[in-house]
């Protein structure tokens, strides 16, 4: 069967390190870190007082006050990303057809904050059940990609990919799937989470996911350092706009990239933890280089999920090093978690982004924050460590992992014509 190809049209962000694509691309070219002391709510019993907060922002600037109350924030992070990336791609909403344009999010979580606040009210109501009529369309995962559909008129495909933090990554192969199967001309797709919240602070420290580098947050995301004791939680949106690429050139669009392969796996393994061998990783990065007819060696770049977890780190430069074998030494390796702290649904689709214009912009964005080897780590990868590296970029791979072993890996390609 003759696949159609597909390419990226648009983009949109908003992020702890920039609430739109150029902030974002500026804050990931200088290494900045989006860590601070948590501003939403008092800290103080809490094991971890910090996070990646989206910064400067007010719902009020994009919406009016009576639909902000009626979105929970990680909805409002989708609408403003896929605002942003429908106006990038230059779509003419009256002249597309909107049968063909679908909306395929990602989201691992939804509106946990919405539901903290609705539990809260209850118990503080003295069993009462005096609930919001919003509370459960605020709440469920798939409202994102419903709202992005009411608002711009689009008919096609539309739900959201659950799959903790490989959540936006699914949602953007199942649009690569979609668009070049030909039952789509475009869709957009990304993710978004606001978990920066008293419960999603709570749970992840209870299960000792969370870094406790309270001394010094904006240096707590330290992804391949030896001394790194857990991931920083993120927050906020990416989206991207994937089209047909006959379709992207009859309308004069400018093209970002090709998206070339998409892959997934599971490890059959453990509630939260890695395969310690990487077989699940190794096995995801392999099935995305088959889906696009890609041998290892033609791979520049890697942003990988690199966590700055102690056993997810050295588990995915182990698979790196399976897959791409000698050549694994001349790949620029990466991880933009140690800037953006880590967005759960939405990680895929700021790293697809991030990835994409390194492309671009033929820059590495680099790992921050590392200051201590790990003897479990081969000395012999190229990390990008502390500095952004100028490179001509390719192939770029973009990895993302979640809890319960879901993989997904996407590759993308600068557009040869």
């Amino acid at each position: 069967m003759n696949l159609k190809r597909v390419v990226v049209t648009g983009l949109g962000a908003l992020t702890p390190i920039g609430n739109n694509i150029s902030e974002y691309w500026d804050g990931l070219a200088n290494g900045k870190s989006g860590c601070a002391p948590i501003t939403y709510f008092d800290t103080e019993n809490f094991k971890t007082k910090f996070a990646c907060e989206v910064k400067n922002y007010n719902p009020t600037d994009y919406f009016d006050r009576k639909d902000a109350r009626k979105l929970d924030k990680f909805a409002q992070y989708a609408i403003v990303a896929s605002e942003e990336a429908i106006k990038d791609a230059a779509i003419d909403l009256e002249k597309v057809d909107k049968f063909r344009v679908g909306v395929i999010w990602g989201a691992g979580i939804g509106g946990l904050e919405t539901f903290q606040e609705e539990v809260i009210g209850y118990a503080n109501g003295n069993g009462t059940p005096r609930f919001n009529p919003f509370f459960i369309p605020k709440m469920i995962a798939d409202i994102a990609p419903g709202h992005i559909s009411i608002r711009n008129g689009f008919m096609g495909p539309n739900y959201t990919t659950v799959s903790a933090c490989a959540s936006s990554a699914n949602s953007m192969i199942d649009a690569l799937n979609y668009i070049r199967l030909g039952h789509c001309d475009i869709i957009v797709t990304g993710g978004s989470e606001a978990a920066v919240t008293i419960a999603g602070m709570g749970g992840f420290n209870a299960m000792h996911a969370l870094s406790t580098r309270n001394e010094s947050p904006e240096s707590a995301s330290r992804p391949f350092d030896a001394t790194r004791d857990g991931f920083v939680l993120g927050e906020g949106g990416g989206a991207l706009i994937l089209e047909e690429y006959e379709h992207a050139k009859a309308r004069g669009a400018k093209i970002y990239a090709e998206v070339v392969g998409g892959g997934m796996s599971s490890d059959a393994y453990h509630m939260t933890a890695p395969h310690p061998d990487g077989i699940g990783v190794e096995r995801v990065m392999l099935n995305c280089l088959r889906d696009a007819g890609v041998q290892p060696e033609q791979v520049d770049a890697i942003n990988t999920h690199g966590t700055s977890t102690p056993l997810g780190d050295v588990a995915e430069l182990k698979a790196i090093t399976k897959v791409f074998g000698d050549h694994a030494q001349n790949i620029n390796i990466n991880s933009t978690k140690s800037m953006t702290g880590h967005l759960l649904g939405a990680a895929g689709a700021i790293e697809a982004i991030a990835s994409i214009l390194a492309m671009q912009n033929s820059l590495v964005p680099p790992t921050i924050n590392h200051t201590t080897v790990d003897e479990n780590i081969d000395p012999t990868l190229n990390l990008t460590l502390n500095k952004a590296q100028k490179r001509d970029i390719t192939y770029a791979m973009s990895n993302t992992f979640g809890f319960g072993g879901h993989n997904a890996c996407v590759l993308f390609k600068k557009l040869d014509e």
